[in-house]
């Protein structure tokens, strides 16, 4: 699968459009990126690979979005697009794995156990994503790392709950995935109910960090590709000013 070329430029990413440019746009799929095996080098992808699999899947868009947060952004990463790929979601769940595996503590950084078993020594239990992003990725992670694939809901408070009879056994070692964080609110809430639930959150792993690497959650976080991208409260949102259509990515 070539994911690299003069289309993308050097770096493989998508040329900013210019002002003006249609609300919404993405870069075109192209043909046939997305068939064919995994190569068995998945987990070497560097940032420039990460950022051409999404441009070519539609993933990372331009625009005037309104983010899950409420804030608005000219740059929106539609994970969704990319993961609707199964062999596109296993190479980034593989190679977030990989990263995964530099940080985890040595205990906590071998294969999992058996799925429905209490924590194991040189084991992750489990991996929790938050529902819905986090769910597929969670799946393709939790493949490579060994432990069980969960996901937390969202309650009616706001808050995030494991459910569906997922449970976790007391200290159980976990790891956190989402597709992209921008202030980490879904991560945190996520934390919160696996500490609910007896689990032991060791890392967090994210496709895209949109914080530039700002975003703290109390242990490693590691992503596979890094942007510091803009993000404005309503009132202060200069393409609101400029009267660029608003556009909800995740209704459409």
């Amino acid at each position: 699968m070539s994911i690299t070329g003069e289309r993308h430029g050097r770096s493989g990413a998508a040329a900013r459009p210019e002002a003006g440019a249609a609300s919404g746009a993405q870069s075109e799929a192209v043909p046939g990126v997305c068939t064919g095996r995994v190569p068995d080098g998945a987990a070497d992808l560097d940032d420039a690979a990460v950022a051409g699999l999404l441009n070519q899947t539609g993933a990372h868009r331009y625009g005037h979005f309104r983010l899950t947060t409420g804030l608005h952004s000219d740059e929106f990463f539609l994970l969704a697009r990319a993961f609707q790929y199964p062999e596109v979601l296993e190479r980034l769940g593989a190679a977030l794995a990989a990263r995964l595996r530099r940080v985890l503590p040595a205990a906590d950084a071998g294969q999992g156990g058996p799925a429905g078993s209490g924590p194991v020594a040189g084991t992750v239990g489990a991996v929790v994503g938050p529902a819905m992003g986090g769910v597929l990725l969670a799946h393709a992670v939790a493949r490579v790392l060994g432990g069980r694939s969960l996901f937390a809901e969202k309650e009616a408070d706001g808050s995030m709950r494991l459910k569906r009879g997922f449970a976790l056994a007391p200290g159980e070692p976990v790891v956190v995935v989402e597709d992209a964080v921008t202030t980490g609110g879904s991560v945190r809430k996520t934390m919160e109910a696996v500490a609910r639930a007896g689990g032991r959150v060791v890392a967090v792993g994210a496709v895209v960090d949109r914080s530039g690497g700002k975003a703290d959650f109390g242990v490693p976080f590691v992503s596979l590709l890094c942007r510091d991208v803009a993000a404005f409260v309503p009132e202060e949102c200069p393409l609101c000013r400029r009267g660029v259509p608003l556009v909800e990515p995740k209704r459409g």
